[in-house]
């Protein structure tokens, strides 16, 4: 893939043309043209900060440069625009005028949409069709209703809503574009230029192969705008496009901001803000350290141990905190502020506790209520009185909003209306507010540093922080933007580091297969599952990966290989008996410490020696070591319940559970991982420099406990407490060179067990084979047996290399591509040789539910007997993935359908599993989730929404996302019914979208 790129910064000469840059090879191993061969950098003549943008293009292999390009100068601009561009998205339109695809990388508020309009009149001017593409359908309505004010022939495609679908520009959701894509839509013969918007988008775990089949499917003589938030792997995000369309691909990328952040830290507990990273992007260690230092250390009053979790939650931090930084904002006027959290409940909860504040004078509150009410006009009177309704009025007219997925639809559209009109000062508001929509503010407010993943807590990255962060400052109002974290815990610099001045998260390819996508590419004429694979970004990636990878294997074997050990297979031997020997003392130690033998002696005061939990290269390999481990004293021990049950053998042969057992120790230390949660303990030896603290550790971890026992006092949270401690273990060890007296475990425990006796007959027999060895008395014995133990772990990584070689060098997905279609071929779905059955047919039509799951629900007559309400229960399993504590128990005419649902799920994994797909079929069963069937049934059957809100706990908008959803699925299996014929089951479906399809759930949108 040959490149070319320069750099570009403010200044008129900069307008020369991209395709008059220099001509670069166009072989595969082409370098990249630095700046200065090809243009040389243009200061900007207004004397202030250069505004600079880098344009890189990608050709494919074997690409022929034309030898003219048409001057750009003739044309005349399809949209001229009141202010000057700048750099950036000037070198993107001269991409675009010389009809070639541009990826635009640029900080939220930068001004990509800038481009696409462009790209969008220039298709108009020129008479071409374009589409328009973003990933959520509200932003869709939003794209549609700023398009539709500036151009005239725009349409609206997103699976709810479709207006003027032949227009010349249509705005849609990319999953409409992608199953229009499958079904060979006129549109697709017709499309000169697709905008993806929110590209980055196509890392999505969920969705995000959407866009990579979009894009792979797209018509190969179409142009691409791609918008995406700053990546740092956007060259490798063209070079792909360029090899999969055959094209060039610009990539004009800017770090510029618009307006320039200031990052503060607001300590929990404290009540003052710490600037540690200034406008120019400096970051400030000292005001951070300070900031950190302020947060309240609340140790255990028992032990001096750290606290395991944040302060969060603790009734002394919350309200106070989040009031008096908002307080703070409103009198500095740095408002508008958004308040990003990331839960539903804690967005309400802190807007709650604005109580006290009023930001809206009267003719701001008549103008919200006016506002307000003109929006939801078009619900029935019963809506209006919802709750939700109610509740949040009251917050508006104080000039304070909430903004969350839970939120009725109409709700969010009033409260992102309000707040562009400056109505709403300061909002409450989760992570999905930063995505799409353009609404900056002042200051941009984060509550917590970690977010929860799906998996597990984890610190906010890079790229998350950029694209929330970015919110702040609005261009053309505000000098700077404001952002404040607020700090609840104990952050080590270079955690911080990487979130406030991290770089943005790389675009990396989330691709998986589905049974919708391999039946639509096998009923495809022109498509061909393979061949979407071996050009799909994840293969592209995989493949790039690849040298790299031969690269480490051939390192590491060249270094094996000169790795030569005198006398190496004897070595070898010897060395197996000293690690069997190891295996015994660790076998012998775990017997011992069994709690029945070890919590008598497990006394406050007793010396203990602690296993280090590091890796023991060091360490001599010969008889008499063992494991690294450091001296501590025991403070005390308790009994901890465990999530599993480990079982001992007793005497009498029978199991029983095992308890475990956590010891506090006083060991001396250092502090260990940055990306801790808490001020953890690396221990070091007792005559190191460092700080005695008290960790708890696992019983199992104590390796050997001394016959000595010392004096501790009760209260060692004092430093000086646990100084002192430290001083009489140091002057014990000093009395006993030789080694301190250690228990005995058959004389001092009473360890009587027959295994004990049995692993140290075998001790003493390896010992013995260990003392005639031929190579035992060996002078360089230490220093072979060590190169022998690096040569070991060589072989290891070099297995592994191995792996990951033949991993990458085959095509990715290829034993699952196998599997899936061993699947189909098993359930009827496709035959031997690729054709698509019946039941493929139906199949293909489903992409917004389990597909096979449904079909076989089909085929198997499950929603003949069913009513419209009834099958609008049912599916009501497949689009409900929220979690509810208090789901009402199922009726019966409900409780039979879901077991037979059940039972079909069950058979269909059991079907994958025996195709060697790796699947836990009983947690595959238990998706299919029954929280809102009695809701949807109630629903269907007429219910007001008021009425079926008292039967869950759940949110408003999360219901009626499910009831979209679900209409979504319902609209797909008519479809299906119609490919077959099925005319009872058709009415059946269309009956259940009349019953679903009214009030405040299919309100329309007030962008449209």
């Amino acid at each position: 893939m040959a490149s070319g790129k320069r750099k570009i910064e403010n200044g008129a000469d900069a307008m020369s043309s991209p395709l008059k840059q220099a001509r670069a090879d166009s072989s595969a191993a082409a370098e990249l043209k630095t700046a200065d061969e090809l243009s040389a950098p243009l200061v900007d003549g207004a004397g202030g900060d250069s505004i600079t943008c880098l344009h890189e293009v990608s050709y494919p292999e074997n690409y022929e440069m034309p030898e003219k390009a048409e001057p750009l100068l003739n044309k005349k601009p399809a949209k001229e625009y009141p202010f000057t561009l700048d750099p950036f998205q000037r070198e993107a339109i001269k991409c675009l005028e010389a009809g070639e695809s541009v990826l635009v990388s640029a900080h939220t508020s930068a001004g990509k949409t800038v481009v696409a309009e462009y790209a969008i009149a220039m298709s108009l001017r020129d008479k071409q069709r374009v589409v328009y593409t973003s990933p959520i359908k509200a932003l869709s309505n939003q794209k549609f209703r700023e398009m539709t004010e500036e151009f005239s022939d725009v349409g609206l495609m997103t699976g709810d809503v479709t207006i003027a679908p032949n227009a010349s520009c249509l705005v849609m959701t990319t999953e409409i574009l992608r199953s229009m894509q499958y079904r060979g839509s006129e549109v697709m013969r017709e499309v000169a230029w697709i905008i993806f918007d929110e590209v980055h988008y196509m890392r999505d775990r969920e969705r995000g192969v959407v866009w990579e089949e979009s894009i792979v499917m797209a018509p190969k003589n179409a142009r691409f705008v791609f918008l995406s938030a700053t990546v740092p792997n956007a060259r490798e995000f063209s070079e792909w496009v360029a090899k999969v369309h055959k094209q060039p691909c610009h990539i004009v990328y800017t770090d510029y901001r618009p307006t320039p952040l200031q990052h503060y830290v607001f300590p929990m507990g404290g009540d003052g803000l710490y600037l540690v990273v200034d406008e120019k992007s400096t970051f400030r260690e000292d005001s951070f350290q300070k900031a950190v230092n302020a947060v309240s250390e609340t140790p255990n009053k028992e032990t001096g141990k750290w606290q395991k979790g944040p302060t969060r939650g603790k009734e002394t931090a919350g309200p106070s905190d989040i009031f008096k930084i908002v307080k703070m904002i409103m009198q500095r006027q740095y408002d508008p502020v958004i308040v990003f959290s990331f839960s539903k409940r804690d967005c309400e909860v802190q807007a709650m506790q604005m109580e006290k504040l009023d930001l809206n004078n009267d003719d701001e509150k008549k103008l919200v209520d006016q506002i307000f009410w003109s929006a939801m006009d078009c619900l029935s009177e019963d809506d209006k009185k919802l709750p939700q309704v109610s509740k949040l009025l009251p917050w508006l007219k104080q000039g304070i909003g909430v903004h969350h997925s839970g939120l009725l639809p109409i709700l969010k559209e009033v409260i992102e209306i309000l707040f562009q009109e400056g109505l709403v000062k300061c909002l409450f508001a989760t992570e999905t507010f930063s995505i799409g929509l353009n609404m900056p503010a002042k200051t941009v407010v984060f509550t917590g540093v970690r977010k929860f993943d799906g998996d597990k807590f984890r610190w906010l990255s890079g790229g998350e922080y950029i694209q929330m962060s970015g919110r702040a400052g609005r261009r053309g109002l505000d000098d700077r933007g404001i952002c404040i974290l607020m700090l609840d815990e104990k952050l080590e610099p270079p955690v911080a580091k990487a979130m406030v001045k991290g770089s943005a998260d790389p675009l990396n390819s989330a691709f998986h297969l589905s049974y919708n996508m391999l039946i639509n590419q096998m009923r495809s004429e022109e498509s061909d599952p393979e061949a979407l694979l071996r050009q799909s970004f994840f293969q592209f990636q995989a493949d790039r990966a690849l040298p790299k990878l031969e690269k480490r294997l051939k390192e590491l074997e060249e270094e094996r290989n000169s790795l030569v050990i005198e006398g190496e297979e004897e070595l070898k031997s010897y060395f197996a008996l000293i690690e069997q020997w190891r295996e015994m003392k660790s076998s012998i130690r775990d017997i011992a410490f069994a709690p029945r033998y070890a919590l008598p002696f497990l006394q406050p005061g007793r010396i203990v020696r602690v296993l280090s939990d590091e890796d023991n290269d060091d360490e001599e390999l010969s008889i008499g070591t063992t494991i690294k481990g450091y001296w501590g004293v025991i403070v005390n021990f308790e009994k901890v319940a465990t999530a599993t049950k480990d079982f001992v053998e007793e005497e009498d042969g029978r199991s029983a559970p095992e308890p475990k057992y956590m010891v506090d120790v006083l060991i001396n230390s250092v502090t260990k991982d940055e990306n801790s949660r808490r001020k953890t303990a690396r221990p070091v030896a007792m005559d190191s420099p460092g700080e005695p603290v008290v960790t708890a550790v696992p019983l199992s971890q104590l390796e050997s406990l001394s016959a000595v026992r010392i004096y501790i006092p009760k209260d060692l949270r004092p430093i000086e407490a646990r100084e002192k401690c430290k001083k009489t273990v140091l002057e014990v060890l000093r009395r006993f060179p030789d080694g301190i007296q250690l228990l005995d475990p058959e004389d001092d425990m009473q360890v009587d067990s027959k295994a004990y006796k049995k692993v140290t007959r075998r001790l003493e027999a390896v010992e013995k084979m260990i003392a005639d060895h031929p190579v035992a008395s060996s002078p360089s014995i230490t220093s072979r047996l060590k190169i022998l133990q690096k040569k070991n772990k060589l072989t290891l990584s070099i297995r592994a290399a191995r792996t990951e070689v033949r991993a990458a060098s085959t095509l990715v997905f290829k034993d699952e591509l196998k599997s899936r279609r061993r699947v189909l071929r098993k359930l009827g779905y496709a035959t031997v040789d690729g054709v698509v059955e019946m039941k493929g047919r139906v199949a293909c039509e489903i992409s917004s539910a389990d597909e096979i799951v449904l079909t076989e629900l089909i085929f198997g007559g499950n929603f003949k007997e069913l009513s419209s309400e009834q099958l609008v229960a049912v599916l009501s399993c497949f689009v409900w993935q929220e979690k509810s504590k208090n789901a009402p128990k199922l009726r019966e005419d409900l409780s039979g359908p879901y077991t037979q649902l059940r039972d079909v799920a069950r058979r269909v994994g059991k079907a994958q599993l025996d195709s060697k797909m790796s699947i836990d079929v009983e947690l595959y069963v238990t998706s299919f989730r029954p929280d809102i069937m009695e809701v949807a049934y109630a629903w269907a059957s007429g219910a007001k929404f008021s009425e079926i809100m008292k039967m869950t706990d759940t949110f408003e908008g999360s219901l009626i996302r499910a009831f979209k959803r679900l209409e979504e699925v319902l609209q797909q299996l008519i479809v299906a019914s119609r490919s077959i014929g099925a005319t009872e089951l058709e009415t059946k479906f269309e009956d259940a979208v009349v019953k679903i399809k009214r009030d405040i759930v299919f309100a329309a949108s007030l962008y449209l």
